[in-house]
């Protein structure tokens, strides 16, 4: 016989493991179509398992002194062994003679899963069978001897009473193991292969008798085999021995046959999302919004869902994060225990980029991978998906302008010249907030306003708006600049609006907008035209007439042409020197006689008792007509 070394061993299985095959999910995982026979419940499910594994590449009990030197190769440390029950990583580079790593059994052996004395022969394919096969410690494997297994979980490997039945537990960190590998020996040997027997696993801890093929405990196997679900030592081994045996463990690869081909065809788990609505089906969806944030800002945190288990069934679920979802949970080797309820937390979360504007989102499903329909509608394989829908909404930095089309900061605006003491003139300018994305751009926030220059002439009402406040993307406020017509001046101000992003995470300054203001305010040119008609003529002579004489608070419509609060021949002189200005002057004019047909000895005694009153005068501001009134002009 040639034995090979541990390198060698190793280059041959991963060549084997390399050979021709659909693309497995991963490197421990089947075929697509390895199990794609597999399609019953219950002993129909078993005989199709049966006929999947049956027939593998039987390697001798000889060669297994070399081949679990790999199959339970530290995956630290290649030069170590994992040993069953004790877990003990055992260096054996410095092992053996003519085998390397076997030194005849003094520092490991050979430990049948399931003893020779329950229905292993000793020249079929069953007696060096590597998935039943585990390096041990020498005293360990005598220590267990013939013994069946039991015990709850959570003790010391070792011998163990339960139920009143001496019993060998394997330890917590081999009990779901040891399960698979039971429950491979039951399904794969039926006695049809030469020199073997019918295996059988049964509740309990059946007694040893000479013929004995059955092995127990079967209820503390299906236990363990929920709460210990295949690691990566595990799912590594058995792709290493499919690469010698070219047949695999059904409930490594697929844990949900366990309970349609060893318990019943009613599991009655339910899955559902904590929080979510459960349908008649047994599904839920649950959204997890993980906010709002500005391009550039850090992903928000994962949040934690829980996913409850019903029923008093275990069961394996799949979860599947898509799109740019994130789950601390995923694959198929998750499990819920026997015995009642239970319930499992989940992170989720996106692993996206924030540098582009718009919705992220990605989802994540979770799976009852349970294959039984007994229990009805929503329960089993009958138990809907349970949907995390994951949204984070990235937003652009709001865009502050005076106008709605393209991006405007800078606004000039003048009011011209008015008269004092008038009507307050306005002007309406808009703040707008530009959608840089559309449906994904940031609130805007007007955090301070200063005005330099002649603030107390040329005013505005406009003010900070922030937090609940702040203007949404697309939308824009209306506000009124006005001039002060109580002083007389030439006025001009700028008013500094400073803007930021709505309150979120990555929000910025946004920078100012200045919005400038200039107006002139004038004292009233002298004007006659006290009917306010459009017309110097008689009949603005009538009114002067009325109100000669008054020397304080006079109005231009009183007679008061010159503006000094008073009615005096200073006005007349003002009224002769404007008559006729009009381009209907002709008409209105024989309204009143022309001042050249009146008597000058009339007009003189007429004038005659306010000669003495005449007050000579030079009015404060004898200005020209008023300049343009408006003149806007806008800055980009």
């Amino acid at each position: 016989m040639i034995f090979l070394s541990r390198v060698a061993v190793a280059a041959v299985v991963a060549l084997l493991a390399l050979r021709p095959a659909a693309a497995p999910a991963d490197a421990y995982d089947p075929s697509p179509t390895y199990y794609s026979t597999a399609t019953g419940t219950g002993a129909t499910l078993k005989n199709q398992l049966h006929d999947i594994i049956d027939g593998h590449t039987v390697h001798s009990y000889d060669a297994a002194r070399t081949l679990l030197q790999v199959t339970d190769r530290d995956p630290t440390n290649a030069n170590r062994i994992i040993l069953v029950y004790n877990r003990v990583s055992l260096d054996i580079s410095n092992l053996g003679g003519s085998i390397p790593g076997w030194d005849s059994g003094v520092s490991w052996n050979r430990e049948h899963v399931w003893p020779q004395a329950r229905g292993v022969g000793s020249s079929g394919p069953d007696s060096s069978d590597l998935h039943m096969l585990r390096p041990s410690n020498p005293q360990l494997n005598n220590d267990r001897g013939n013994l069946n297994f039991g015990g709850a979980y959570g003790q010391a490997y070792g011998v163990k009473i339960d139920g009143g039945n001496q019993v060998w537990y394997p330890g917590d960190a081999d009990a779901g193991m040891i399960a698979r590998q039971s429950f491979y020996m039951a399904v794969r040997y039926d006695g049809s292969d030469g020199s073997t027997t019918n295996l059988e696993l049964v509740n309990g801890a059946p007694a040893l008798t000479g013929s004995s093929t059955t092995m127990g405990d079967l209820a503390r196997m299906l236990e363990w085999h929920y709460l210990v679900p295949p690691d990566e030592f595990e799912r590594r081994r058995n792709q290493t021995v499919f690469g010698y045996q070219n047949n695999r463990n059904p409930f490594v690869d697929r844990p949900e046959y366990a309970w349609s081909v060893f318990a019943n065809q009613n599991n009655d788990s339910q899955l559902a999302l904590a929080g979510a609505t459960l349908g008649s089906n047994g599904g839920s969806t649950l959204a997890v919004d993980l906010g709002r944030v500005l391009v550039g800002a850090p992903t928000p945190a994962a949040q934690t869902v829980t996913l409850n288990k019903t029923g008093a069934a275990g069961t394996y679920f799949e979860v599947v994060a898509s799109g740019a979802a994130t789950s601390s949970v995923t694959g198929r080797y998750n499990a819920f225990a026997t015995g009642g309820a239970g319930s499992r937390s989940i992170s989720v979360g996106l692993s996206t980029s924030t540098a582009t504007a718009g919705l992220k989102s990605g989802t994540v499903v979770v799976d009852n991978l349970d294959v039984t329909t007994g229990s009805g509608l929503g329960r089993g394989a009958q138990d809907a998906n349970d949907v995390v829908q994951i949204s984070l909404a990235v937003l652009d930095h709001a865009k502050p302008s005076f106008q709605g089309l393209a991006q405007t900061t800078a606004l000039s605006y003048d009011f011209g010249s008015i008269i004092a003491g008038g009507p307050a003139p306005t002007f309406s300018f808009d703040i707008f907030n530009l959608a840089s994305t559309a449906g994904y751009t940031a609130a805007l926030e007007l955090d301070q306003i200063f005005g330099s220059g002649d603030t107390a002439a040329l005013t505005i009402n406009a003010a900070p708006f922030t937090g609940a406040a702040a203007l949404a993307a697309g939308e824009h406020r209306s506000f009124l600049a006005a001039l002060n017509p109580a002083a007389v001046g030439d006025f001009a101000v700028t008013y500094t609006f400073s803007f930021s992003d709505e309150n979120l995470p990555g929000a910025v300054n946004l920078g100012t907008m200045q919005l400038m203001l200039t107006g002139s305010v004038v004292v009233a040119a002298d004007s006659a035209d006290f009917t306010d008609d459009g017309f110097v003529d008689g009949a603005d002579f009538l009114v002067w007439q009325r109100h000669a004489g008054t020397l304080a608070g006079a109005t231009r419509a009183q007679g008061d042409a010159n503006g000094d609060g008073s009615v005096t021949a200073d006005d007349l002189v003002v009224w002769q020197s404007q008559f006729g200005d009009s381009p209907d002057s002709l008409v209105h004019a024989a309204a009143v006689p022309e001042p050249a047909t009146l008597s000058l000895a009339a007009l003189s005694l007429f004038l005659a008792p306010f000669a003495a009153r005449r007050r000579r005068r030079t009015p404060t501001c004898r200005c020209s007509p008023l300049r343009s009134r408006s003149r806007l002009s806008k800055l980009t």
